[in-house]
């Protein structure tokens, strides 16, 4: 059951596959990973920006960008942009939790994008740039709601508005479909491509009794 309803279509063929290793990690793009690794799944915005920063946090084995919490099957990015599908621009990221907790990795969301603004990251407008977690176990969702609370605290103490990130379950959003090849890795092939994240200045408290 998607979070968003689109009114396109779709197709059943996916646009991407065949991924082979991540060019950074060297790992699988699309799996499979055995346990212990865990995969949670964000939206920040333009998701090549977002993707380079969780390819650099150690302890990420691997990440994907791709489309999520909408209701169009195998959507194209052409698609999406439109608005029309109901999903976010997505980063799938597999993580080894003996090395990187989930809540290291929110820590790291948090700082990075701005997530009181409702659909949008700088120029970029409209529900397929919504900040989202979606969560794939207990941990990472009492770890989205505890850093969430942390970090509003810290927007508060700086004038800031409230957190409008969307946080459920990756089973609620609904299956990830992933983005065409071209958008995998994109700003390790074009180092100086598009890209709008960075440090927001504030820093979410973690690991706080």
């Amino acid at each position: 059951m998607a979070t968003h309803s689109g009114t396109i279509a779709g197709r059943q063929t996916p646009v991407a596959s065949n991924l082979g290793n991540h060019p950074v990690l060297n790992t699988p793009v699309e799996g499979p990973w055995d346990e212990p690794y865990e995969v949670i799944y964000v939206g920040m915005g333009c998701f090549w920006g977002a993707e380079r920063i969780m390819w650099n946090l150690p302890g990420v084995i691997a990440t994907a960008v791709g489309y999520m919490g909408g209701t169009t099957l195998n959507p194209t990015y052409e698609e999406v942009c439109t608005g029309q599908t109901g999903h976010a621009e997505i980063v799938r990221v597999v993580y080894d939790p003996r090395k990187i907790s989930g809540e290291q990795i929110l820590k790291t969301f948090w700082e990075n994008h701005d997530p009181t603004t409702l659909n949008r990251q700088g120029n970029d407008q409209g529900t397929q740039y919504r900040s989202a977690i979606y969560y794939t176990n207990e941990n990472q969702r009492e770890a989205a709601l505890a850093t969430r609370n942390a970090f509003q605290s810290v927007l508060n103490e700086h004038g800031k508005g409230q957190i409008t990130t969307e946080i459920v379950s990756a089973k609620e959003a609904g299956t990830f479909y992933l983005a065409e090849r071209y958008h995998q890795a994109y700003l390790h092939h074009i180092p100086n491509g598009y890209c709008n994240h960075g440090p927001n200045g504030m820093t979410c408290p973690i690991g706080i009794v």
